[in-house]
């Protein structure tokens, strides 16, 4: 669920993907939303970028796109799917080994007590 070296890598690319196209949707509608959305398109991509809960945070990112075509026009219709595959290929995949979600959650070595009775 973790994985480093190059896989790492590239779930961190992937991250950043899906965290740039959450900001493009809410540049794309600027002028129409309210500063509270705006500013919640910007937690979103900020906990992809460092991997905080990236499974129940890309859930949220592809409700976020899913509604965005009605409003955008048949031209991006293309660029919003694309973006909502990423975002399930993240959710499915996990966060990486570069994330928070490994530090809090990842491989742990357990010491068991031994018993000498």
């Amino acid at each position: 669920m973790f994985p480093s070296g190059l896989p790492g890598i590239a779930l961190l690319l992937l991250r950043l993907s899906v965290a740039f196209t959450v900001l493009l949707h809410g540049y794309a509608r600027r002028e129409v939303l309210a500063v509270a959305a705006l500013a919640g398109f910007l937690l979103l991509a900020m906990a992809l970028i460092v991997g905080f809960l990236t499974p129940i945070v890309t859930l949220l990112v592809m409700a976020v796109q899913f509604a965005g075509p009605w409003g955008l026009g048949m031209t991006n219709t293309g660029f919003v799917t694309v973006s909502i595959l990423n975002a399930l290929a993240l959710a499915l995949l996990g966060p990486g080994a570069y994330s928070f979600d490994a530090l809090r959650f990842g491989r742990r070595v357990v010491d068991l007590p031994s018993d000498h009775g």
